[in-house]
Order: structure tokens, then C-alpha cells, then sequence
């Protein structure tokens, strides 16, 4: 297998180098007004869970019926 990662040249990494020395970040930011408790926390972790689990389960619950579906006809 060959592999198409190529390194980056002297100059390259010299450029990297000095462009992260450079570089600073300009994102600020203040504390939260209202502390977020651990029930709100669990809350947010459910509908998560569930929006992302629901269709995957729907999916896989209807597969029987989907195999015995005849394929359409072109």
C-alpha cells in the first residue's frame, strides 16, 4: 500500500512554526449569569441520547419489513 501523506518541507515547517507563534487567540469570554445544576445536565443528556438513538431504533426495528419488501421496478 502507498501512502500519499507527504512531510512538509524545512520551509514548510518553519512557516507552521511561526505562524503558531504568532497566532493568538481573541475569544472572550465571561462567566456563566446561572450556574447549570446536575438535573439539567442529565436533561440535556437524555433528549441527546434520544435524538440521536429514536431513528437508528426505528430503523432497525422495521428491517424485517423492509427485507420482505419487493425491490422497485426501474
Amino acid at each position: 500500500m502507498i501512502s500519499t501523506f507527504k512531510r512538509p518541507s524545512l520551509t514548510g515547517l518553519l512557516l507552521i512554526k511561526a505562524i503558531q507563534q504568532t497566532h493568538t487567540s481573541r475569544i472572550y469570554s465571561k462567566p456563566p449569569k446561572d450556574k447549570i445544576g446536575p438535573m439539567q445536565s442529565v436533561f440535556a443528556l437524555c433528549v441527546f441520547a434520544v435524538t440521536l438513538l429514536a431513528p437508528a431504533g426505528w430503523i432497525m426495528h422495521h428491517v424485517p419489513e423492509y427485507r420482505q419488501r419487493t425491490p422497485p421496478h426501474p
